[in-house]
């Protein structure tokens, strides 16, 4: 039945019931407190009353002293050990009622007893020698004071423990339902933005935060960090399905256009092939897009799994540049190498290949004709930096935080051409974070690029009984 409840009723009886539990707990100590204190003062009001009465017993010993003694509200009678009554106050017309104490004592005895007419009273037997004889000296105090007291307490504590429940309640009720509003806020604002999930300007709005020191504050500051990412990830997910599917769009037009064109009647051999030839390249295209965005993947996944094999970096570099050579010369664009160092490393050869390829690819791409990039390796504070330098049309500044972002397409450019980045440089950040490593860039517009890996030194633990593979490059 409980957990059917709100929190907030949950809360309350929670918080009541505690409460509850320490009043009454509160109420009972105190209240054996102050039967123990009223105890206590009856005993020391005894023993008081009792020290003149034995001394002058003890001093005068045939004197009938007790006998002569009349004060309101006190009562004497001196005993022999076996209960005998030998003297009695004047204002006791009858024997006191010991209600079962013994008056063979050694030491003083307290209890409770009564008078004939049946009046409560509080007793104590103090014991003493007279005349080498052992008596007793009974004396009696009423207790309807301490009653009366003892009673106005009890009604007191049955009338405050239910008001202050009450109170208690009261107080709870609004001091759980304020601290839960930021709650219902919070839910409130996660239903609405649940609503607009599906909206392509984003579905985020910060959460309210009451108060950001306190609990709830720091959870709706964490959820709004939480959300913003992942409306950042709908978005750019969103936008990369699009990108995506534009890349794809374009080579099977193609391929859809010129089957059909293939088709539409007889064609020759030359024809044919040439047709054939097209078709490759647009599904190399493919080949390389769908690889790219397979490669991206593991990565997110971080499933990117690295060989670790022994090579000279500067080798790999040396293959990489061979292999666009011929299409740099067919664009009039040389390709100055400064590989002189010989740099071992432990790492992917494939991968490593695939990385300088993407950085040559652009700088041949967007490199005018009878111009040089410059590709150069380097050791330099404990880290190895591969540095791709070109003289092409540049990156805006604004533009250079989002680069590496898949398909980024940047602004048209003077000339009305709009620049898309592709998977290429994606995948090279992919594969050096992969190695540990980070991508510099810097750009000036009309003035070219310059791109600059930046990969950790393998460890000598790797390196050692390992010899990096020699390869014959050729140029």
């Amino acid at each position: 039945m409980i957990k059917a409840c709100s929190l907030r009723s949950r809360m309350m009886v929670l918080f009541c019931s505690i409460v509850g539990i320490l009043l009454a707990g509160s109420y009972l100590a105190f209240y054996g407190l102050l039967i123990h204190e009223v105890s206590a003062q009856f005993k020391r009001q005894l023993l008081e009353t009792a020290q003149p009465i034995i001394s002058d017993i003890v001093s005068e010993p045939n004197a009938q002293d007790v006998n002569r003694l009349d004060i309101a509200g006190d009562y004497f009678e001196l005993l022999d050990p076996q209960g005998h009554v030998l003297q009695r106050s004047n204002n006791l017309p009858a024997p006191l009622n010991l209600r079962g104490l013994s008056p063979d004592v050694s030491h003083p005895a307290f209890g409770i007893g009564a008078l004939a007419d049946g009046e409560t009273v509080r007793i104590g037997l103090i014991p003493f020698q007279q005349a080498g004889e052992r008596r007793v000296l009974a004396v009696a105090i009423p207790t309807f004071g301490s009653n009366r007291v003892l009673d106005s307490f009890g009604k007191v504590a049955l009338l405050l423990f239910p008001l202050s429940l009450l109170l208690t309640a009261v107080i709870s009720a609004f001091y759980v339902g304020k601290s839960l509003a930021p709650i219902s806020a919070l839910t409130r604002h996660a239903a609405l933005m649940s609503r607009r999930v599906t909206n392509r300007q984003g579905f985020w709005t910060p959460l309210p935060v009451t108060s950001p020191h306190d609990e709830l504050g720091r959870l709706a500051t964490t959820f709004n960090h939480l959300l913003q990412g992942v409306d950042s990830a709908l978005k750019q997910l969103r936008q990369f399905v699009t990108d995506a599917s534009h890349e794809l769009r374009t080579p099977l037009a193609v391929l859809h256009g010129e089957t059909e064109l293939v088709l539409s009647k007889p064609r020759s051999a030359e024809e044919y092939r040439d047709t054939l030839s097209m078709f490759d390249d647009e599904f190399k295209k493919l080949t390389r897009i769908v690889e790219g965005l397979f490669t991206l993947s593991m990565a997110d996944a971080g499933q990117l799994h690295l060989e670790s094999e022994p090579l000279y970096i500067n080798e790999v570099l040396e293959e990489a540049c061979a292999l666009v050579t011929s299409r740099a010369r067919a664009s009039s664009i040389s390709i100055v190498r400064d590989l002189g160092m010989e740099i071992p490393y432990t790492g992917d050869e494939a991968f490593l290949r695939q990385l300088f390829l993407i950085f040559l690819d652009n700088a041949i791409k967007y490199s005018p004709g009878s111009t040089k990039i410059h590709v150069a390796l380097e050791q330099q504070n404990g880290t190895i930096r591969v540095r791709f330098e070109d003289q092409g049309i540049g990156i805006a500044k604004e533009h250079l935080p989002l680069i590496f972002e898949r398909f980024y397409r940047a602004s048209p450019s003077n000339n009305g051409e709009v620049h898309s980045g592709g998977l290429g440089l994606a995948i090279a950040q992919a594969i050096v974070r992969a190695q540990g490593g980070s991508i510099e860039c810097e750009s000036r517009l009309g003035a070219g690029s310059i791109f600059t890996i930046i990969l950790p030194p393998c460890s000598s633990a790797e390196m050692l009984g390992s010899t990096p593979k020699q390869k014959l490059i050729l140029g």
